[in-house]
């Protein structure tokens, strides 16, 4: 082989090392997923691991509230997101301008009505103040759970965002209190009940099924989902991070950790 040969050959190589090199940094570089305490973040620990045999890093960052995750989705500092339903994340990419795609359906959480007050929704006394989340989407919720239980009716055209202003009829004239989500179990000493979303009671030590006094129905529209840049949606780590999600031992642990409290969505 002639020098100049032997020159470009050895270059070649150089160049071949130089692309395995990155391509090994980028498969090592891990996947950041943000994620709420309690559940999703208990649940996100074992799909790490699963997606681990699939050659997936996941990086699991935790937040202690609904609006920083998507604001660090946007950002760049996290790949992807599991935390919100589906009309939360509608609501935010109108809301705010987030170019973010639904990547796939993962748990339900139901929602329930907490008290230390009262045993039953019949025993709320007239202007009793009723807490809910103050975020449009889960305050629709709330309100449409306190609607199903006969508390009280909402406008025909109120939809899932309905607000306070939509209620047509209160008989009992309730006092509906406007708190951020994640407060809600704090405030339930200073309130006669709460429609608290089922990660933060779960979080709170509250059981839907024998602490709640009404809980909505466990399959709605309500489903979380894992949420990531539109420019991401169709990328490989996408498809390995769905499938150890969807795992057999994902869905056996959610089972039997949360029992009816989380329910697969798949």
């Amino acid at each position: 082989m002639h020098r100049r040969q032997l020159i470009q050959f050895f270059a070649g190589l150089g160049i071949a090392a130089g692309l395995a090199s990155s391509a090994a940094f980028a498969q090592d570089k891990p996947i950041k997923i943000g994620a709420t305490g309690g559940p999703h973040t208990q649940i996100l620990e074992v799909v790490k691991k699963i997606a681990a045999k699939d050659g997936l890093n996941i990086q699991i960052v935790e937040f202690s509230d609904y609006v920083q995750p998507n604001a660090a989705l946007a950002a760049g500092d996290l790949d992807a997101n599991s935390y919100q339903h589906l009309p939360y994340l509608e609501a935010q990419i109108k809301d705010r301008g987030y170019k973010f795609a639904n990547a796939g359906y993962t748990i339900t959480f139901p929602m329930g009505v907490y008290s230390k007050k009262v045993k039953a929704l019949k025993d709320l006394k007239a202007g009793a103040r009723i807490g809910i989340p103050n975020d449009p989407t889960n305050g629709g919720r709330a309100l449409l759970l306190l609607q199903a239980q006969g508390l009280l009716k909402l406008k025909a055209d109120a939809g899932l965002q309905a607000t306070p202003l939509d209620i047509a009829d209160n008989p009992k004239k309730l006092k509906i209190v406007e708190i951020d989500a994640a407060q809600l179990p704090r405030s339930l000493d200073d309130l006669d009940a709460a429609a608290i979303n089922g990660n933060y009671a779960e979080s709170a030590g509250l059981d839907p099924t024998k602490d709640g006094i009404a809980i909505e129905a466990a399959r709605g529209p309500y489903a979380n989902v894992i949420a990531v840049r539109s420019a991401d949606k169709d990328k490989p780590w996408v498809a390995k991070l769905l499938k150890a999600y969807r795992s057999p031992e994902v869905k056996q642990y959610i089972v039997s950790q949360f029992k009816s409290a989380v329910i697969p969505a798949w």
